[in-house]
């Protein structure tokens, strides 16, 4: 009786799995955290991080980089998570966690630490909050902070609303405020609903405001209008005002701002890098490291920075400094996911695994490695690593990720940011395991297979030729070619010889 693929693994491939992370979409959460892995790499990452965060000098700035899928996103998450040890459909997120580090007494430790921190986390992705912002602005990112801290005090995201608001609140008048609103609205509306259209019910705020404020309703006409010429932001008065929200939570408390694909939203703008400096340092010294700064970025800090001139490298220098706590991610990372998320093997299929390996392992140097003056990719290492990576040889993982590395530099894919797909490498490989379950086993991933896993992301026009051949050729192999031509056109490194295509297609 032949044994097929799907059979294989300890949990099914076809479960539901969340290829891309988004940091304000809470409807997954409980499963998210019970399936994040904790590599070998994040433990190191975290370590370093807990320890600056128990440990206060004068860093509140981290940066998380990672090329495309390499789980930067995920991460933020779990942190943002953690640290405020959020009640998860009636669990503690930080119990979960610690659970998955469990073996690290020293990690356990740190992470014990943090949690007793009591703190409250703003997760958002910058994109998403900005699109109402012009980049050009000169206060775009700044304007991005304070619409999300206002909506963290309950107020409108709204600046100049907001600002209203917390005026009355600074003046307890607030809620007196909302019941006097919807005495005066229409249709007695309540305040939360009738701020979304306040230039309708203009007279309503103004009667209102006159009401509880005890100024005359003559020098209260039009005071929305009178808050929207007035209002205006700044990162001094931004940082005050956290310090202000902290002040009033229990002793020690923080708020840790998590910022998702912050490295796109500033890499060509010089403006917007000088301000993220700017936030963090004022926050830093006005609140005194009650206040944190964790962002994501496709790349390193410095490659963001890039080639600059001799004035700017004293501004980028600062910013350096400021977010030097860096938490790398990289391709190591991701295929101990992928093998332990997606690939782990149930316990009945190992010696069957065993059995093909000790048959084939002699003919993996021939088989897979690559020739001609080529890039040189991994192979499998050992049974063990055969176990754990089969049905994909681990020079996929490098590969892949390189070719959606050249892909994205010469703008092959659809979206704001041209180097964020719509999948990450998970979603990728669960794909392709998906597409050869029924295969028996013996049976590999051809590398052509990534193709269908990026296509919807793909840009129309950079895809023309391999639909035009899927309508032509008449010749399925040669479409499958095809496709593993286009994967790795941008990679320099990669020599696209006879022998090297044979490697990928078997």
């Amino acid at each position: 009786m032949s044994t097929k693929l799907r059979t294989l693994f300890s949990k099914p491939v076809d479960r539901p799995i969340d290829g891309v992370i988004k940091a304000d979409d809470e409807e997954s959460l409980l499963i998210e955290l019970e399936e994040y892995v904790v590599t070998n790499e994040i433990e190191k990452n975290i370590s370093r991080f807990l320890s600056d965060y128990n440990n206060y000098t004068n860093k509140n700035g981290i940066w998380i980089s990672g090329f495309f899928g390499s789980g930067k996103s995920h991460l933020l998450k779990m942190l943002s998570l953690v640290l405020e040890d959020k009640n998860v459909e009636g669990q503690s997120a930080a119990e979960i966690f610690l659970k998955k580090v469990s073996h690290d007494a020293f990690l356990n430790g740190e992470l014990e630490r943090a949690v007793k921190i009591p703190s409250q986390s703003v997760l958002f992705n910058i994109d998403q909050k900005a699109t109402i912002i012009s980049k050009e602005e000169v206060d775009a990112l700044l304007a991005v902070f304070q619409s999300v801290f206002d909506q963290t005090c309950g107020y409108y995201s709204e600046g100049y609303i907001a600002s209203l608001e917390r005026g009355l609140d600074e003046r307890g008048v607030y809620e007196n405020f909302k019941e006097e609103f919807r005495k005066y609205s229409t249709g007695g509306i309540s305040w939360e609903d009738g701020r979304e259209l306040a230039a309708f019910e203009s007279d309503a705020i103004s009667q209102a405001f006159a009401s509880v404020t005890g100024q005359s309703e003559s020098a209260s006409e039009n005071i929305l209008d009178t808050y929207s010429k007035n209002y205006s932001v700044s990162i001094e008065s931004f940082a005050k005002q956290v310090k202000k929200y902290i002040d009033k939570q229990d002793s020690g408390f923080r708020l840790n701002f998590f910022v998702d694909e912050v490295g796109q939203y500033i890499a060509d703008n010089v403006k917007l890098m000088t301000n993220l400096q700017t936030i963090a340092e004022s926050l830093n010294t006005i609140c005194k490291g009650q206040a944190w700064i964790i962002v994501t970025a496709q790349e390193a800090l410095d490659k963001v920075v890039g080639d600059i001139t001799a004035k700017q490298a004293n501004d980028f220098s600062k910013i350096m400094a400021r977010f030097d706590i860096r938490m790398p991610l990289t391709s190591k990372n991701v295929a101990e996911v992928i093998q332990k998320r997606l690939l782990s093997k149930s316990l009945s299929s190992t010696t069957a695994l065993q059995n093909v390996y000790q048959s084939e392992s002699s003919n993996f140097g021939t088989l897979f490695n690559f020739s001609d003056g080529s890039v040189d990719l991994r192979n499998f290492t050992d049974e063990d690593n055969f176990i754990q990576s089969y049905p994909f040889v681990p020079y996929q993982y490098d590969l892949f990720r390189e070719a959606i590395k050249g892909l994205s530099e010469h703008n092959a894919f659809e979206g704001k940011h041209s180097s964020v797909g719509e999948r990450s490498m998970l979603g990728v490989f669960r794909e392709v395991v998906m597409e050869i379950a029924d295969l028996e086993l013996g049976q590999l991933a051809t590398f052509d297979l990534m193709f269908s896993g990026i296509r919807t992301a793909l840009k129309s026009s950079v895809q023309t030729s391999i639909q035009i051949a899927e309508g032509n050729l008449g010749n399925d192999f040669a479409v499958r070619v095809l496709k593993v031509l286009f994967l790795v056109k941008y990679y320099r490194q990669f020599k696209p010889t006879l022998h090297n295509i044979c490697v990928l297609m078997l």
